[in-house]
């Protein structure tokens, strides 16, 4: 049986004749559905400021291209002050046109046809430059590191909300994993994952899967070096000694593995990503944590818990740490990104996944599921981060649908 991370990179890869997509399903386009599309507003007390950030680290070799020092782009996201220029776009309008190409994460990742969307339209909450909100004091800082072929950008929504409620967010482009990634100047450098043949062995899958899963926790150990620098170039202090990590699918692994690797981050949220290789389990789910880790979970493979994925099951008999499963009934893989917020606006201007909405987020309310990851993100940081003891994390979840296991 496929692994849930197996599935999620053969689709990404579309590899004929393994994953079989869903005939296109057109839908018309609704002329009185002309708004820009807003990303939902944040819920925290701070506005929200945010930069975009080039890093170079010149002691290690691009994993993707060994002859050259590893490059990233990282977007910072804090409280900030009145100032700035925005609200931002989700997106550039270069990486966005080839998001929405049939080489990008748009089509490949979310099946919505190459062409159809203007993905450059999408509007979050903040704004470049803003001077940071001094008021909110020393920040804990979370990382966020996104699926297999995703952009940093794909879980706008959830970033920007965190730093509304007075966290500095640190999102990681895994260059030539990303879909794309631009550079300043101008530069597009689109993903070698994607543009390469596809796999087909497990083997071969495996092997991709490490190379990928290695590049992401170096990656990550390097914006924690570079964080004083961060905090420095958006005029905000970070308080490296209270780190968390969150990630989606493949950011999920990303989270936890870098925390069993690397004891400055002291809490992860893993959002439906699985910890193991065709064959055998990553280092995490083999031998745990010391520290807390939250997972959310999707219910689109009939799942009823973490007993269902197996490196979960090996993971909770192994950690020695806090942990908790959210399962959302009804959800799909990519409810847990800015999928929830942004496809049914799209959708309403014809701009459909393939097999319809449902297909994508399943049949939960996307509302339903923003709201969910938001509280439980919130709640856990608050905990783990700043010793704020909330209920929600202690309860039954009061959310319709969702089931919570500790």
């Amino acid at each position: 049986m496929r692994t849930r991370i197996q599935t999620v990179l053969l689709a990404l890869l579309v590899t004929a004749g393994v994953l079989a997509l869903p005939p296109l399903r057109a839908s018309a386009a609704d002329p009185r559905d002309a708004a820009p599309v807003r990303l939902p507003a944040p819920t925290g007390p701070f506005a929200v400021g945010t930069a975009a950030v080039h890093l170079v680290d010149r002691d290690r070799p691009d994993p993707w291209r060994p002859g050259r020092a590893r490059e990233l782009m990282v977007s910072v996201w804090y409280p900030a002050a009145p100032g700035g220029r925005g609200p931002v776009p989700q997106m550039t309008p270069k990486a966005a046109a080839h998001f929405g190409s049939a080489a990008g994460a748009g089509t490949l990742n979310l099946g919505v046809p190459a062409g159809t969307a203007d993905w450059g339209a999408t509007v979050g909450a903040a704004r470049a430059g803003a001077p940071a909100d001094r008021r909110a004091g020393r920040l804990p800082v979370v990382l966020y590191s996104p699926g297999l072929g995703d952009p940093r950008t794909w879980n706008t929504a959830l970033v920007q909300d965190l730093a509304s409620r007075g966290y500095a967010v640190v999102a990681i482009d895994h260059t030539y994993e990303a879909s794309e990634v631009e550079f300043p100047g101008g530069r597009l450098v689109p993903s070698d994952l994607l543009a390469a043949p596809p796999p087909s062995t497990p083997g071969e899958i495996a092997a991709l899967l490490k190379k990928v899963m290695a590049a992401r926790v170096a990656d990550t150990r390097f914006v924690l070096d570079e964080l004083p620098r961060l905090g420095r170039r958006v005029g905000a202090d970070l308080d490296t000694r209270r780190v968390g990590m969150a990630g989606h699918s493949a950011g999920g692994f990303t989270a936890a593995q870098a925390m069993h690797d690397d004891r400055r981050i002291r809490a992860g949220i893993n959002m439906d990503g699985q910890m193991d290789f065709p064959g055998e389990l990553s280092s995490v789910a083999r031998n745990g944590l010391d520290r807390p880790l939250l997972f959310m979970q999707a219910e689109g493979d009939g799942a009823t818990g973490h007993r269902d994925v197996p490196s979960w099951a090996a993971f909770w008999g192994a950690t020695r740490g806090w942990t908790a499963n959210v399962l959302v009934r009804g959800s799909r893989h990519a409810s847990f990104t800015d999928a929830s917020a942004v496809l049914p606006a799209l959708a309403r201007r014809g701009a459909e996944p393939s097999g319809g909405l449902a297909a994508v987020l399943g049949t939960v309310p996307p509302h339903r599921t923003i709201a969910v990851q938001r509280a439980y993100a919130a709640a856990f940081f608050d905990r783990w981060l700043r010793g704020r003891d909330g209920t929600l994390l202690d309860v039954p979840s009061p959310f319709p649908g969702v089931r919570y296991e500790r």
